[in-house]
């Protein structure tokens, strides 16, 4: 899959739908909005939807649309990696469709694919797709970009940040005076609530033996900080440099959706496996799943375990 064939496939639909992954992320967003907001500037007849279950806490990044079930329009699905993980449509009922995604390959979904795991998020590869096409950007399509990087990556911290994501953003922030104080706000301002929320986790976290720091949150729990399981998961990359951790994961429960919403991160051992074997996935270093019960969630940290103990004895 190139550029040019993207471009093409998006000048020759009348309308487009573009989808991205359940649990909307920052990145997801802002891929997916960004894009719909670039194909509307380029192309203004066009109809073009984001779908997908809407994110308040993310909704500096923009609105999404109702979608009405056309399925002749050409499917755009970014930053999702397997069928089951996407949003508010079906991949398999789309006559034509596109993935753009840098998570490892999971399954084909989409009639024309682009993937590449070593992007540092999906809002790059947006972005350099722009770059590389007749595709018009404006800088508020620059700045929901630059923030889906900035999020992805930890402001530039995690190992998949590359000389081309410094070039890309290098390239965004000359061309567009992007203040990059006021959109920082956006992703790093929390309530008080969040922040006595987040003394808690610290107190009550569990280290292994080998290493993997785990918390388990029940409903009471987020009831009494005022909080959801979203923003439990959210919280995953404040516990990044545990010294005694090499790799962590928070457990929420979700009483809406009547599941478990795990956030998996390592600093070492590979975790993307083992969650793929609880019908989750994502990255190497950074996954997610969603579990029936509690009772998966100890047999996800009996796994998690024997991955670090694995890792530990390599190292040694």
């Amino acid at each position: 899959m190139n550029y040019r064939k993207i471009y093409k496939e998006i000048k020759r639909s009348k309308k487009i739908v573009i989808a991205r992954h359940v649990g909307a992320d920052p990145d997801a967003l802002a891929s997916q909005i960004g894009l719909r907001d670039t194909i509307k500037n380029t192309f203004p007849k066009k109809e073009v939807f984001a779908v997908g279950c809407p994110a308040s806490r993310f909704r500096y990044l923009g609105n999404l649309d109702k979608f009405d079930e056309d399925y002749d329009a050409l499917l755009i699905v970014v930053d999702t990696p397997d069928a089951k993980r996407v949003d508010g449509v079906d991949p398999k009922k789309f006559k034509r469709s596109i993935k753009i995604d840098h998570h490892p390959f999971v399954e084909k979904i989409c009639t024309y694919e682009w993937i590449d795991d070593t992007a540092s998020s999906a809002s790059q590869m947006i972005l350099e797709c722009i770059y590389h096409t007749r595709l018009q950007m404006t800088k508020e399509v620059a700045e929901k970009l630059f923030l889906g990087i900035v999020a992805d990556t930890n402001r530039f911290l995690f190992s998949y940040t590359s000389s081309k994501t410094f070039s890309l953003v290098s390239k965004l922030l000359k061309n567009y005076q992007i203040d990059m104080s006021t959109l920082y706000d956006h992703l790093y301002l929390r309530p008080l609530k969040e922040i006595k929320f987040q003394a808690y986790i610290t107190l009550h976290l569990t280290i292994t033996e080998h290493g993997l720091a785990y918390l388990k949150l029940t409903d009471e729990v987020l009831k009494q900080y005022e909080v959801d399981a979203a923003t439990a998961g959210n919280m995953i990359n404040n516990f990044n440099y545990i010294e005694e951790a090499v790799a962590w994961a928070i457990f929420s429960e979700d009483v809406k959706n009547a599941n478990i919403r795990g956030s998996i991160r390592s600093r070492g051992p590979i975790i993307n496996d083992v969650a793929a074997r609880f019908q989750g996935g994502g990255h190497i270093y950074a996954s997610g799943v969603r579990l029936e019960n509690f009772e998966k969630v100890d047999e996800l940290i009996d796994a998690l375990e024997e991955r670090c103990k694995e890792f530990k004895q390599k190292e040694n």
